[in-house]
């Protein structure tokens, strides 16, 4: 077994050792619509704040028929203060509207059709393929971003380099559950200023492992 291998092999150990603590792992929303919605909420937006709006939204209406009779007024307030919530109104108020027309009750199940949204990048379709549909997707956002590279199984400039990069060297059985597995490691232990001392996964750790840990 080579380097890179012993890598991946010790980050998959990890993996697995936070898997067994969080899991199972809480389905997202009741829908992939409702994934689809909270994802575009959520952007630029922090977590309590994200999760409150889209908990008040999805109380009054939480299919597109039931949004589509909304105003993006309406939709606004139930998701203010979210960062450019207007904004973010015009958006759900579009898809909803769309799936209407086209008498779906559900997004696509492509990201192709999903980052034809506006308001949709390739977060959000990833997010929604993952954890709306269970369908293999590697969503990557901060935490994916950070402890990857800071465990050095890849060495990336951006997220889109980071989900390629994944896409070619980790199992697709991991695919979906890496994002809810490393955002729960990344808000609890390995932070951007990581508090390694009272991680209980320090023994599994990559770094902690081949000696190179800071």
């Amino acid at each position: 077994m080579d380097n890179e291998e012993l890598k991946l092999s010790q980050f998959l150990e990890l993996l697995d050792a936070v898997y067994h603590k969080i899991s199972p792992i809480e389905p997202l929303y009741h829908s992939a619509f409702e994934v689809l919605v909270f994802c575009i909420i959520s952007l630029r937006t922090k977590d309590p704040v994200a999760y409150a709006a889209a908990d008040r939204l999805f109380a009054e209406a939480h299919t597109p028929s039931m949004l589509a009779q909304l105003s993006i007024d309406d939709i606004a307030s139930l998701i203010y203060p979210a960062g450019f919530y207007r904004r973010k109104a015009e958006q759900i108020l579009a898809i909803a509207t769309d799936l209407v027309y086209k008498k779906q009750d559900q997004p696509p199940k492509t990201r192709e059709e999903l980052l034809a949204y506006a308001g949709v990048g390739i977060k959000t379709a990833n997010l929604t393929l993952s954890r709306g549909f269970n369908i293999p997707a590697i969503c990557v956002d901060i935490h994916v971003h950070r402890i990857t590279n800071r465990m050095q199984i890849l060495t990336t400039s951006t997220p889109e380099e980071t989900e390629l990069a994944l896409q070619q060297i980790l199992p697709k059985q991991y695919w979906i559950n890496i994002n809810p597995i490393l955002v729960y490691l990344g808000q609890n232990y390995c932070r951007a200023k990581p508090i390694c001392g009272s991680c209980p996964f320090y023994e599994v750790c990559p770094l902690t492992k081949s000696d190179k840990h800071k």
